[in-house]
């Protein structure tokens, strides 16, 4: 056998592994839904993780056990090549349809050359979302009206694109916030239609709302504070009309302290800087706070204390 066939002998292999691994994980997920169905009594005992970043995918099944949801259908925006996120265990498990929108045309080729794209009722559409592009974007796909789930993880206009969203009425919401400003100040960062996390300061910790923020915006809009994983860095929101047995709880209770150490130097070096070296390296940047209704300081209205 030449050199280049056993190459691809051997990828074969390498490709036949990682989908047994896969499915071995999708398996012991599904045992682990069925338990939470069963046993957990609150969001905080449902936590797991088969495909979500951190436990979210666990907080889900919760949810979904718990809010009557009529049209399975989610949209998620911020999804890179959806390999982890917040609805591939929901689209594989509970055969769920929806929508993804990723800004990166490589990554979009990248889902649509998954077979998740072939064998599961999924779209996905390349754009960069803005909050005067999102309803045409969601509406182009066929979407509108009562969904299942939204879940936002743009890092970055989070906040204003979840404010602008009206073509979905989704039951539940998922949004990423960012704690180094703290669990009572109600900030963002100010809205840029080309706000990039990367590009908008060297550290990559300058992005998002506060989950305060978020609280108040889901409260205009009509939703509840029900859980926040315990990485802090999501949140779930739930419909009024839909809480049922559900206890909204304060941001306060749901807000955790990130551990994540992701603090770059100019050079592009991981600092790993504790939270309150990373706070104090970005406390001259602005961000718009929503209590005062004018631009400030992170250093000025998120404390060091929080």
């Amino acid at each position: 056998m030449s050199l280049w066939k056993r190459v691809i002998a051997a990828a074969r292999r390498i490709n036949g592994m990682s989908r047994k691994l896969q499915l071995i994980q999708e398996s012991l997920g599904r045992i682990e839904s069925r338990q939470i169905v069963m046993n957990a009594r609150s969001a905080d005992e449902a936590e797991f993780k088969v495909y979500s970043q951190w436990g979210e995918d666990g907080i889900i099944q919760y949810l979904i056990a718990n809010v009557p949801i009529e049209r399975k259908l989610f949209v998620e925006f911020g999804v890179e090549n959806y390999r982890e996120s917040n609805t591939r265990f929901l689209l594989i498990n509970n055969y769920w349809a929806g929508l993804v929108i990723d800004g990166s045309a490589e990554n979009i080729q990248d889902i649509r050359n998954d077979m998740v794209y072939w064998g599961y009722n999924l779209k996905a559409d390349h754009a960069f979302i803005t909050r005067d592009n999102i309803n045409e974007l969601i509406t182009r796909n066929g979407l509108k009206g009562d969904i299942g789930i939204l879940s936002v993880d743009i890092d970055g206009n989070d906040y204003w694109v979840w404010e602008a969203i009206t073509s979905v009425n989704p039951r539940i919401v998922i949004c990423e916030y960012n704690s180094l400003f703290g669990p009572r100040a109600k900030v963002s960062t100010p809205y840029d239609p080309a706000f990039v996390r990367d590009r908008a300061h060297y550290s990559k910790v300058y992005y998002g709302a506060s989950i305060s923020a978020l609280h108040d915006l889901a409260n205009r809009k009509g939703y509840s504070l029900v859980a926040g994983n315990s990485a802090g860095n999501n949140v779930f929101f739930v419909r009024n009309d839909l809480l049922g047995n559900l206890k909204a709880v304060a941001p306060e209770k749901c807000y955790r302290r990130s551990c994540f150490r992701e603090f770059h130097d100019q050079q592009g070096n991981l600092t790993f800087d504790d939270f309150e070296t990373r706070l104090s390296k970005i406390g001259d940047l602005p961000v718009f706070d929503f209590s005062a209704d004018q631009v400030a300081r992170i250093k000025d209205v998120a404390g060091i204390g929080d």
